[in-house]
């Protein structure tokens, strides 16, 4: 008897330890937001949008570091649907440990998997399948609404 309860005891003990690690979304939705991704370390790039520099944050994620072995990078932005600049990138970056899509928000520098393209939201957007966030601009946003295509230089701001 005295076996099972210990037993149980360290089940327990487990199973509080493995919820500590895992906790529930905040947003309320199933699909995650922006806001739920953690940013917990990070890194600052320069972003200069036809000449005038702005920095961003970057999460870390195995996405983000493959992202970041690119830079710097010069690429030539196209506005999607109003509410995008979009580039395409040299290569694929890796999707390991990445959600199934994300709910972008304005100012969110995102991955999108299926089409191996760089996606800088300016406008809201709803969720997308196969969206990943890289980061967040920290300011000059408003720069990517100004004409329908751009040249951007990124590049990594040592620390």
């Amino acid at each position: 008897m005295k076996k099972l309860v210990l037993a149980l005891s360290l089940l327990c003990s487990i199973a509080a330890c493995s919820a500590e690690k895992h906790p529930a979304s905040t947003s309320g939705t199933e699909h995650p937001t922006s806001a739920d991704l953690k940013e917990a370390s990070t890194m600052k790039i320069r972003l200069t949008i036809n000449g005038m520099p702005t920095t961003a944050t970057l999460i870390d994620s195995p996405t983000t570091r493959d992202f970041i072995a690119l830079l710097p990078i010069t690429l030539k932005l196209d506005d999607y649907a109003s509410t995008e600049k979009i580039a395409y990138l040299p290569k694929n970056l890796t999707t390991q440990g990445a959600p199934a899509g994300i709910d972008p928000a304005v100012g969110d520098i995102t991955y999108y998997a299926p089409w191996g393209n760089l996606a800088i939201f300016y406008r809201d957007f709803g969720y997308s399948k196969g969206l990943i966030k890289l980061g967040r601009f920290d300011t000059g946003v408003e720069a990517l609404a100004a004409s329908d295509s751009l040249t951007i230089l990124i590049e990594a701001i040592p620390r």
